[in-house]
């Protein structure tokens, strides 16, 4: 996913060739809503999606992943990179309740144990 504007010309068609989604960052808050509409219409995509939404220095996730996932009715697969044990990989793929407060409490508690590549950043 990527704003709609680096899917201009000459980069639009290599953009999309490589998978990219365009997102109209125009229309505020209406990102889950693209993304669910996106997925309704193909018949195969892998969308990954950091839940912190920035490379800087977060509080707290946010939630644009899960309501995608949940209003897609599509599970979340839950992937890692462990930087202090040089391993990535996907742990279980987790299905949203509509409860979710304690479904991102479930999801962090899957990543207590890994340490990512700027930790000082969560």
């Amino acid at each position: 996913m990527g704003k709609d504007d680096i899917f201009m010309q000459p980069f639009k068609r290599l953009m999309i060739w490589l998978g990219g989604i365009p997102i109209d960052r125009s229309k505020k808050n209406n990102v889950v809503e693209q993304m669910v509409n996106y997925f309704q219409s193909v018949d195969n995509l892998i969308v990954i999606v950091p839940p912190e939404g920035t490379r800087s220095k977060v509080e707290r996730w946010r939630t644009g992943f899960y309501h995608i996932a949940l209003n897609s009715e599509l599970p979340i697969v839950l992937g890692f990179i462990d930087a202090a044990n040089k391993k990535v990989g996907f742990g279980p793929a987790f299905v949203p309740t509509g409860n979710v407060e304690q479904d991102m409490q479930d999801i962090q508690s899957f990543y207590q144990n890994f340490q990512g590549i700027n930790p000082e950043n969560f």
